[in-house]
């Protein structure tokens, strides 16, 4: 591949282009992504899935910095990037099935979308602190509610944050300072500072396709805001699988905790290969705080990282 045509085809992929795009443009990558998946689904085995996307990442990674020719890095990054957007898919196409829907385009009905948009928004896809009070109240009224997520991930919309959620994370980080890394449109930022809580939302943008970005969700990736912010805790919700930014938290000195909202299924979210290999910090899942992450079939958990304390010489 010549060099021109292949800095092309890497600026082209930075843009995060969909998996039909990829699929159309690499069919004989997709072809072995699509046996390999297929495979692992018939099988049924979770553990498997979440090793093979840990596989195919740690092939594109040991790519980029190997020998190996460009075609095949190439071929190894694409193969790893479908992969993860594929089982994203069938992640929201299972829950499509679960919903009732088998075809046409998934959508509430006139009143379960009249709930979910007086729960869940203020206006528009805006979403607002969820009111467990109402919430509870109103929800078990909506039939469609595996409808939901379907609707709104394909716009960055990865959970819910109810009031208690905020005000707890609000009350954890009080007066130190703190950064929200992959903060997409920046609302659990926005949540967090009409509780008082200084703190700066940042973002690569890449996912300008999806999500709206605020001009207060400053632009630089994880790595530079640690460094530039110096921060005592971050946030993060639901960061990709298999990323390669979470490891900067861990050897950023200035981090004291380490806050994640995802799932309680591993293969979903984080890197979790770099969360085993940290030992800077204490981990645990923290059950009252996910409870508190909306909707409750999403099946969200909330990590928390602390920093151990130095071992005092005697």
């Amino acid at each position: 591949m010549k060099q021109q045509a292949y800095a092309k085809t890497l600026v082209w992929l930075k843009t995060n282009p969909s998996l039909d795009e990829l699929c159309s443009r690499y069919p004989d990558d997709w072809a072995a992504v699509q046996q390999d998946i297929s495979s692992i689904v018939e099988r049924g085995v979770a553990e498997e899935l979440k090793a093979y996307l840990e596989r195919v990442s740690n092939h594109a990674a040991l790519a980029r910095g190997s020998s190996v020719n460009r075609q095949a890095a190439l071929s190894r990054f694409v193969r790893s990037r479908m992969a993860h957007e594929s089982v994203r898919k069938l992640c929201l196409d299972m829950l499509g099935a679960d919903a009732g829907v088998t075809k046409g385009k998934l959508r509430f009905n006139l009143l379960n979308g009249y709930i979910a948009q007086k729960l869940l928004f203020s206006r528009g896809l805006e979403r607002k602190p969820v009111s467990l009070f109402w919430f509870r109240l109103f929800w078990p009224l909506v039939w469609q509610k595996m409808r939901l997520m379907p609707l709104v991930q394909p716009r960055g919309i990865y959970c819910f944050y109810s009031r208690a959620l905020v005000e707890c994370l609000a009350r954890m980080i009080a007066c130190r300072s703190c950064v929200e890394i992959g903060a997409g449109d920046g609302t659990l930022t926005r949540f967090l500072k009409n509780q008082g809580i200084e703190l700066t939302a940042t973002d690569t943008h890449d996912w300008k396709n999806a999500v709206e970005y605020p001009e207060w969700v400053v632009k630089c990736d994880a790595r530079a805001a640690l460094t530039t912010y110096r921060p005592e805790v971050v946030i993060c919700s639901w960061p990709p699988s298999q990323n390669d930014f979470e490891r900067h938290v861990f050897n950023a000195p200035s981090v004291q905790l380490y806050v994640v909202i995802g799932s309680r299924y591993q293969f979903a979210f984080g890197n979790w290969k770099d969360y085993k290999l940290q030992s800077a910090f204490d981990m645990e899942e923290d059950k009252k705080l996910g409870a508190l992450v909306i909707p409750p079939e999403l099946g969200a958990a909330v990590y928390v990282f602390r920093r151990k304390a130095p071992i005092k010489d005697s």
